[in-house]
């Protein structure tokens, strides 16, 4: 009997839904509770929501999705005809998804590959993706596995913020870092570095920061074939400008996506956000 592998990500993979759909990518919504509501990423709140509460100063936090609802997910994926499981989750530093989706799995009527891939956003994306595509050409679980942490090993992530006090906030980047930030009214150049945030750069005004992320973006493509992702929060005319020019400069571009991030990767970046994903095929 032929084996049916089903591709599981997470809500933060940032995935146009024609190509979740195209590749039977399934995605696992984390939450945001904003006040007293707990709201699933994706369906019940959208990214303007968060943007608009987060510039009122409204409390917003995230958590992870349940071992629970993990469980039904794989459950469903296995009753649709799936014979094994591969469940691609962001980075473990930032949410306790990846630890709930293991708990879920061992529990699974099929088997399940739990993969931290120590990315976010369409670096996890493009992860999925990669694991998805491998399938369709007949590789097994374990082929899709190392398809993902292969793309995963070679794709970096950058982003400038507005500020450093979301992150702050959430504890995903240290206070003394933060402060350092605020106190020289530097624009703060992040990356990605091995599923942590990490301050690359810093610069000192918005427009010299996003010139600076071009650079970054362009000179990590260089001439190999390359598809890259630009994310925003609340600022499309930003994200639209750069990802026009990236077409200029990458040589190698295969495929650009331009997306608004969610609700949970806004609530601990804020409005201004600007990201790219260099993701080399």
């Amino acid at each position: 009997m032929s084996r049916h592998v089903a591709i599981i990500t997470d809500s933060t993979a940032y995935l146009p839904p024609l190509t979740m759909e195209r590749h039977g990518i399934i995605a696992v919504p984390l939450t945001v509770v904003l006040g007293d509501r707990a709201l699933e990423e994706g369906t019940e709140i959208s990214a303007r929501s968060l943007a608009e509460a987060l510039q009122k100063r409204r409390p917003v936090t995230t958590s992870r999705p349940s071992p629970e609802l993990f469980a039904e997910t794989y459950r469903k994926a296995a009753e649709a005809g799936a014979t094994d499981i591969v469940s691609l989750h962001l980075s473990s530093e930032f949410s306790g998804t990846y630890d709930a989706a293991v708990l879920a799995g061992g529990k699974a009527p099929v088997p399940v590959r739990v993969v931290d891939t120590g990315m976010v956003a369409m670096a996890l994306g493009f992860c999925a993706l990669a694991a998805a595509e491998a399938v369709e050409g007949g590789g097994t679980a374990d082929e899709a596995v190392t398809a993902a942490e292969k793309r995963a090993a070679s794709t970096s992530a950058f982003f400038y913020v507005d500020t450093l006090d979301y992150l702050r906030r959430g504890g995903r980047i240290g206070a003394a870092q933060a402060l350092l930030g605020s106190a020289l009214a530097v624009k703060p150049l992040l990356q990605l570095d091995d599923g942590r945030i990490e301050m690359l750069e810093k610069v000192r005004t918005a427009s010299k920061a996003i010139a600076r992320l071009e650079e970054i973006v362009a000179e990590r493509a260089g001439d190999t074939e390359v598809d890259i992702a630009v994310h925003h929060l609340a600022a499309p005319e930003r994200a639209s400008a750069l990802a026009d020019r990236l077409r200029e400069r990458v040589p190698g571009l295969a495929e650009l996506h331009v997306s608004e991030v969610g609700a949970v990767i806004g609530a601990h970046t804020g409005p201004g956000l600007l990201g790219a994903v260099v993701a080399p095929r």
